[in-house]
């Protein structure tokens, strides 16, 4: 199937539409002014940088209406998005960039001492800085291949570029996501994951062209593209861009912007549940609230659902588009703790390790097959036949579904763990504290947060004749990790429980420790 060009569609058959507000910047874009820019970014890497077909380019960003034109560029322009978690430290971006090879790289004007940590980048040639005040850096100048982003847009034409001829397989763009090896494998979104997402979650929610959204979540993650940006620009309702989560400024936005439709991940309706502003604002305009990223907590949900709100808890994966399940709002409080049932054209069963289908309340991995999956892996076949067996996603995680067809995620089905929203992989933290002088064994695990849900805790052995102590071991991971990566908390054991082959029994830990 052919992709299309939504924003063009719109900017056509309600050109004055508003499309996009940036809460941060205050600028708000109508359907033919977003399309306009996204146009003027398209002609500029064309015409300009001479960008091709399959060329990268990557955004180290925070959110902004700015991050989302760069995403309708590519699209126009046939080059492929490569989003950057600007939570990482800089030798963990600086392997996704040597992977990804993007020839562009645009950035917020604030994480410049990071890109010129970063620099030189294989195969980067040119680069555009997000920011207002162009006068005040006199040394980025077009000869160094350097650009402001606005620049950029003033250079490009507003009749955009002649669209490449691309189908739902191309892909759209690569999210990096790292894997129990701890080595991020660069997951190859297509236009046709992009269109199934928008399908799906437009149809389990019943979005229109009427409808408002916030979003809180960041824009390099697969949910802050696809839930609900993605699904709203495709129904050609209107998108509130938040910077950063600050629990009453969103509660304010709600109320001035008439949002009708939000997803936020536990820890942040956590927050909310403990500010007194949410019993202040109107909140009455909200017709879908969502929840996805990690497990919410039954109690959680009946908290809210005391209060009048109605929690519909889902299920994604970036490797998914990402929404695989969302539970209807009838049945969320009823059914608290399910994802509910799969969304329009995506399928799923529950396997057990020999690739047996498993019936009703057989605890097996999650398999997923639908136009929202992913093609494969960048650069990566092993990791790309590993995962898709068959046509099947294998997702790594225990579920199940009961007789009445409602699925429960019952486990991680690896050892990765979900602190704040954003996934740990515990192999990628051990291969770090590893590196101390000191250490003879690490075991990483993820026990219970108040306020993230979960963070990390290391069981570690010490070396003989060495002595360690727990600030050394978080310390020594501080600049080497995202913030959210490092543990919390570290224990000193003389041994690691193990299998008779030799493997670490991270279930003993996690119920020795608290996890």
């Amino acid at each position: 199937m052919e992709h299309f060009d939504w924003l063009q569609r719109h900017a056509e058959r309600d050109a004055d539409k508003l499309a996009v507000v940036d809460a941060h910047t205050g600028r708000q874009w109508s359907y033919a002014q977003f399309n306009e820019r996204a146009n003027r970014l398209a002609s500029f890497m064309r015409h300009r940088l001479g960008l091709q077909t399959g060329d990268r380019v990557s955004i180290l960003a925070q959110n902004s209406s700015d991050y989302y034109e760069v995403l309708f560029a590519c699209g126009k322009s046939g080059t492929i998005l490569n989003t950057l978690n600007w939570r990482l430290a800089v030798p963990e971006l600086e392997f996704i960039v040597n992977d990804c090879q993007p020839r562009v790289l645009v950035y917020d004007a604030e994480f410049g001492a990071q890109v010129e940590a970063l620099r030189p980048i294989p195969g980067c040639e040119f680069c555009l800085r997000i920011g207002t005040d162009r006068e005040s850096d006199a040394d980025l100048a077009a000869g160094a291949g350097e650009w402001w982003y606005e620049q950029a847009l003033e250079l490009g034409s507003a009749d955009g570029v002649e669209a490449p001829r691309l189908s739902y397989d191309d892909t759209w763009a690569i999210l990096y996501t790292s894997g129990t090896t701890g080595r991020p494998k660069g997951a190859q979104v297509t236009y046709g994951n992009f269109f199934y997402n928008a399908i799906g979650m437009g149809q389990a929610i019943d979005l229109t062209s009427q409808d408002v959204n916030i979003n809180v979540l960041p824009a390099f993650h697969a949910g802050g593209l696809g839930l609900y940006a993605g699904p709203i620009f495709h129904a050609g309702g209107t998108l509130v861009v938040v910077r950063k989560f600050d629990p009453v400024e969103v509660l304010r936005l709600i109320e001035r912007w008439q949002v009708t439709v939000l997803l936020l991940v536990p820890s942040l309706y956590l927050v909310l549940s403990q500010c007194p502003e949410l019993e202040q604002v109107d909140l009455s305009s909200v017709r879908s609230w969502a929840s996805g990223g990690s497990a919410l907590p039954p109690s959680l949900v009946r908290q809210y659902a005391e209060r009048g709100i109605v929690i519909q808890q889902g299920f994604g994966m970036t490797e998914t588009g990402p929404t695989v399940f969302i539970i209807s709002k009838k049945d969320a409080v009823r059914k608290a703790g399910s994802v509910g049932k799969p969304v329009l054209h995506t399928n799923v069963c529950i396997m057990d390790p020999a690739g047996n289908v498993l019936g009703a309340n057989q605890v097996g991995e999650l398999c997923v097959r639908g136009g929202n999956v992913i093609t494969g892996y960048w650069r990566r076949p092993d990791a790309t036949a590993e995962a898709l067996v068959n046509g099947w996603l294998h997702t790594g995680d225990a579920a199940r579904y009961d007789d009445e067809g409602f699925y429960t995620i019952v486990d991680r089905w690896k050892d990765m763990f979900i602190s704040g929203g954003e996934n740990v992989y515990p192999a990628e933290v051990e291969n770090v504290i590893y590196q101390h002088p000191a250490v003879a064994e690490v075991a990483v695990v993820g026990v219970p947060h108040p306020k993230w849900q979960e963070v990390g805790k290391a069981i570690v052995v010490i070396k003989p004749g060495h002595q360690l102590a727990e600030e050394e071991v978080i310390a020594f991971c501080q600049g080497k990790l995202a913030r959210f990566k490092i543990p919390q908390s570290v224990a000193f054991v003389q041994a690691l429980p193990r299998t008779a082959a030799g493997k670490v029994l991270k279930r003993e830990l996690r119920q020795q420790f608290g996890g």
